[in-house]
Order: structure tokens, then sequence, then C-alpha cells
């Protein structure tokens, strides 16, 4: 698999990606948008470094390190979609004014 594959594949992911989460109203369908950038970036990151690196385990601990960070912050914007639903019942962007009080 040569670097130009995977920087495409890199590429195709973030586009669906942002035309994902600009698209779409549903703050789930938002989300899923924003991780398919980020696994796009990370994937073309880990591209580059197996070109660089040659292979060498450093640029792959990093990407295990930002894939748990990822897995953090999707928790954590679920958990403020579950917070927003339960105080307003809102569950589309257009639904919410502002998110104070």
């Amino acid at each position: 698999m040569t670097l130009t594959i995977v920087l495409l594949g890199a590429a195709a992911l973030i586009g669906i990606g942002l035309y994902g989460a600009l698209s779409q109203q549903s703050f789930v369908m938002l989300m899923m948008g924003l991780e398919l950038m980020l696994n796009g970036a990370l994937l073309a990151a880990i591209g580059l470094w197996s070109l660089a690196l040659g292979g060498m385990p450093e640029g792959q601990l990093l990407a295990i390190v930002v894939m748990a960070v990822m897995a953090v912050e999707m928790a954590v914007g679920f958990a403020l979609v579950v917070a927003i639903y339960r105080k307003r019942q809102a569950d589309m962007t257009e639904s919410i004014g502002t998110l104070a009080g």
C-alpha cells in the first residue's frame, strides 16, 4: 500500500466527515462527522509517520494515545448531549437557542 492511497483514504474520511458535520442537524450525527474527520487526520499522520520513520513505534504509540483522547472526547460530548436533552428535550441543533439557562 502506497502513501498516496493512504492519503486519499484520509482525505475521503475528512471530506465525508466534513459533509456529515455541516449537513446534519442531529447532535449524534454531528459528533459522528467530527469523529470521522479526526480519524482521517489520524490516518494521514500514521501514513506519514510510517513513511518518515520506517515503521518505528513512536508514531504508533502516539496514534494510540490520540485514539484514547478521542474516546474520552466523545464520551464527554455524548454526556453533554444527554444533559441538554434532559433539560430542554432538544435533540436537534436548531432546537436550542443558547447553552445558558
